[in-house]
């Protein structure tokens, strides 16, 4: 029992290899070369047409795509390229599925060239889907399949992530955001790379390994999309889908220098996708998107939320796109925002990168004519804190249920070095859980919590001047650049909007300068983790790390958190041309 996972492991490692064309392989580089993201468009492998198209962002390849300048067979096949590099940079993929995606791009070309209309607003787009989004016909870790369907009525987990245990399922059917992007004229074309569990800020498990970050890869590209942020990075896909349950989408954006949505509870469809700790509905993961433009966050949020999702997935928010939220009609038509920056959460302070960014975007949202105030951090430990009891209360036998049938190990750490432990970002097995009368009280006092911190943001009414209260927060997305791996640690600047459901987006704001960047002295501190977190501080260790952070808004307040992130997008850019 013991060998079974592993001979499952080498056999699916096997297979992915043989589906990667050998024409699309090249010279690896030397190991001590960390930033690898010019190094795709100085392989022999993309032409100057297929690296003009890789380097488009979504919207314009939309519009290339809608005229026929540009076929999706030949778009898709240029980003499978630059994807195939990625993988072999990075380690980065799971499923590659090339037949099935070219087929896919001739059938929308001969419907453009037949109809002249395009199938939908993704039409001809290639899209990469974190390894959760099952798709009918293809092996996955995480779709369900019916010929696996016995083990629901035996387990308490049907699907679960970056197991083993699951290699050799076939989806029998699509999870419904993949029927919506198939709708909307999307192809699919590969699916990214998680961590055991999915519970971590990093990505590595037993079955395809670790992925590391394009801008230095002796850091982690964050998790646990950190697959599908790392492919994006490279400019191996234009738009791809995360999930975020406590940072999933946002902590690896930030890392990789992406734009990245987290909805509330219930905009994006979840219906028929696999996820760890099923049937945990206190804390919600959600899918969002992930790109290297906002416009493409944009472009993704429209697309899906007008085929109407509650209509296919019962746990989907019948609300329609907004325009008019877009438009921020609620906050002074975007005019003269007030914004309000939180510097720290009273617990743990950011890194000087992390400041340093903060700041920069202060002087850019002022130089644009916007308000900008300080944002007081109301119970964000308390907040994180109880996500992490809900998580922990049946997490324990959640894992081992799962890797029970093959013997899989529990990975317990994410260091590169053996023998290290880490249990501090997710639950393990070590974790005891609680009552079911202990869990409703956490969720308790997590309900009141809610209360109390929308009553405490319309209280800032009094300091804004708009005579509105802060239209939007902007903070760190974590306390840290990305870091070395085994190294991942705080979630409050995270978990605590998932506990709150608020929409949050992160956008890149920098990269870290070791000269602007140096340690700066420090007498207090609020507690010993904060001081052990300013200790583990050194700039060159994170050099070339992006520097991203997060605008927050209220729970369902995704078109005017797009649009208010697109105002503070583009002071930043403004201001940085400026100096």
């Amino acid at each position: 029992m013991s060998s079974k996972w592993s001979e499952l492991v080498s056999d699916k490692r096997r297979r992915q290899e043989e589906s990667i064309p050998k024409e699309w392989l090249i010279s690896q580089p030397p190991i001590n070369v960390l930033d690898v993201t010019s190094i795709p468009e100085e392989s022999d492998v993309l032409s100057a047409r297929e690296i003009e198209i890789t380097n488009c962002q979504v919207e314009l390849l939309l519009v290339k795509l809608a005229s026929a300048e540009w076929t999706s067979l030949e778009v898709t096949t240029a980003f499978y390229k630059r994807a195939i590099i990625a993988q072999q940079l990075v380690n980065c993929l799971t499923e590659i599925f090339v037949e099935q995606a070219f087929a896919r791009a001739k059938e929308l070309d001969d419907h453009l060239k037949r109809t002249g209309q395009v199938l939908g607003p993704l039409h001809g787009l290639p899209i990469s889907l974190k390894d959760q989004l099952a798709i009918k016909g293809l092996e996955t870790t995480m779709g369900m399949s019916q010929h696996w369907s016995w083990l629901v009525t035996t387990f308490t987990s049907a699907f679960q992530p970056g197991y083993a245990s699951w290699i050799g399922r076939y989806a029998s059917k699509n999870a419904v955001l993949v029927d919506i992007l198939y709708e909307c004229g999307a192809v699919p074309f590969v699916r990214t790379n998680v961590p055991q569990t999915l519970m971590w800020g990093e990505t590595y498990n037993h079955i395809f390994g670790r992925t590391t970050n394009p801008y230095n890869r002796k850091l982690t590209c964050g998790g646990s999309s950190g697959g599908e942020a790392a492919l994006i990075a490279l400019k191996g896909s234009p738009l791809g889908v995360g999930s975020d349950i406590g940072g999933s989408i946002r902590q690896p954006a930030a890392f990789c220098g992406l734009y990245g949505l987290r909805p509330s509870y219930g905009r994006i469809p979840y219906a028929g996708a696999g996820n760890s700790m099923e049937g945990q509905d206190s804390v919600l993961s959600v899918f969002g998107p992930m790109s290297n433009s906002i416009a493409g966050v944009k472009l993704f949020m429209k697309a899906v939320i007008e085929r109407q999702p509650w209509l296919k997935d019962p746990l989907a928010v019948r609300k329609k796109w907004d325009e008019a939220e877009y438009n921020l009609v609620d906050h002074g038509a975007g005019k003269q925002l007030c914004f309000a920056i939180m510097w720290d959460d009273k617990h743990i302070a950011p890194h000087p990168p992390i400041t340093r960014g903060l700041k920069l975007v202060k002087h850019a949202l002022s130089a644009a004519g916007h308000q900008v105030i300080d944002w007081e951090p109301f119970k964000h430990e308390e907040l994180s804190d109880a996500v992490r009891s809900i998580w922990n209360a049946g997490s324990n036998e959640d894992f081992l249920v799962t890797t029970s049938a093959t013997g899989e190990p529990v990975i317990t750490t994410m260091s590169v070095e053996p023998g290290e432990e880490d249990p501090q970002f997710r639950p393990t097995p070590q974790t005891d859980g609680i009552t079911a009368y202990q869990l409703w009280q956490v969720q308790k006092r997590k309900r009141d919590l809610r209360k109390e911190y929308l009553d405490h943001w319309e209280a800032t009414a009094s300091k804004t001047g708009t005579g509105r209260p802060v239209d939007a927060i902007i903070c760190p997305a974590t306390a840290f650049v990305a870091c070395p791996h085994g190294m991942t640690r705080h979630t409050c600047y995270l978990a605590t909007w998932n506990a709150l459901d608020y929409a949050a987006c992160i956008f890149p704001v920098s990269k870290v300068d070791p000269v602007l960047d140096a340690k700066q002295a420090r007498d207090t501190f609020f507690n010993d983790s904060d001081k052990a977190h300013y200790e583990s501080y050194d700039p060159e260790t994170f050099s070339n790390a992006p520097i991203s952070l997060s605008l927050v808004g209220r729970t369902l307040e995704e078109e005017a958190v797009i649009a208010m992130t697109e105002i503070v997008d583009a002071a930043v850019k403004a201001f940085k041309s400026s100096q």
